[in-house]
């Protein structure tokens, strides 16, 4: 029995650990010769299975802040439908936070991660553009 609570309070330590602001450290992040992003933040909100991710980038040469928002429910398995053609749906695999928005039948995986060195790494894989990798410090 103790072996079983040690081991759900460390699967649920994990996912709180991603919970809060995170700021884009530019630098550090790959691309892939993708347009660059100047400044950008990441807040992800897990309480109780609903996963609220909201970004914030501000792009070289854009004169534009471009703002997303992901509320999803995981622990129902719920997708969430932000627009007429956009789908998102957000779960955890084990310590990674995966969201997976589908746009006009273009699907974009997102997987949030703890890094050894307590950054965040987040890599984007899009429909028709190399995976991007972009590291976050906890702000």
């Amino acid at each position: 029995m103790t072996t079983l609570l040690f081991a759900f309070y460390a699967v649920a330590r994990d996912h709180s650990a991603l919970n809060g602001t995170w700021t884009l450290v530019p630098a550090r992040s790959d691309f892939a010769g993708q347009s660059v992003v100047q400044t950008g933040t990441v807040t992800i909100d897990d309480k109780e299975g609903v996963i609220i991710v909201s970004r914030n980038f501000v792009y070289e040469g854009a004169t534009d802040t471009f703002f997303y928002r992901d509320l999803t429910d995981a622990e129902n398995n719920a997708t969430i439908h932000t627009g007429k053609d956009i789908k998102s749906k957000t779960r955890w695999d084990h310590n990674v936070l995966k969201v997976t928005t589908t746009r006009s039948g273009a699907i974009t995986l997102e997987s949030y991660a703890l890094a050894s060195d307590g950054t965040m790494t987040v890599r984007v894989a899009g429909p028709d553009s190399k995976p991007i990798t972009l590291v976050f410090q906890r702000k």
